[in-house]
């Protein structure tokens, strides 16, 4: 099954606002969702950055929210139990990618038939193992962004 994942901020492969990035307020965009499946007991989302020139770069990481939330408001704080991103910090980091370039960024959400039960801070790479076998459904919004 397929989530369907929109943000008002920005279209699918459009740009993301500047209000949204390390450039300025640093804020979550808004994200809205249909087509959660029946059975979900909870839901994770992880935004990631494929082209940061070491690799994958985490910019987001939320877990346990309740399934059934139909989307996050921008600048999101204290939903669900957030993950540490590639910051170093816990929640949201905008995108902030090297001068002269021009990235994409996935936002990827999950139905999981469980909850995580994860601590505050946990990682990409814990999220994806704890999932492991669980989700029912994913969705993908990517957005873009250059300096």
């Amino acid at each position: 099954m397929t989530i369907q994942l929109t943000s008002s901020a920005f279209k699918e492969g459009g740009d993301i606002p500047r209000r949204h990035t390390c450039d300025g307020e640093d804020l979550s965009p808004s994200l809205s969702w249909t087509g959660i499946p029946a059975g979900t007991h909870s839901l994770a989302l992880i935004v990631d950055d494929p082209d940061a020139p070491r690799g994958d770069w985490v910019h987001w990481v939320l877990v346990d929210l309740l399934p059934d939330l139909n989307g996050l408001p921008e600048g999101v704080a204290g939903t669900g139990t957030a993950g540490k991103n590639d910051f170093d910090r816990l929640g949201y980091g905008g995108p902030c990618p090297p001068r002269g370039s021009n990235h994409r960024y996935y936002f990827k959400l999950y139905a999981l038939d469980q909850t995580l039960g994860l601590k505050p801070g946990a990682t990409k790479v814990d999220v994806e193992t704890a999932m492991t076998g669980h989700i029912l459904a994913k969705g993908q919004l990517t957005g873009r962004y250059g300096r």
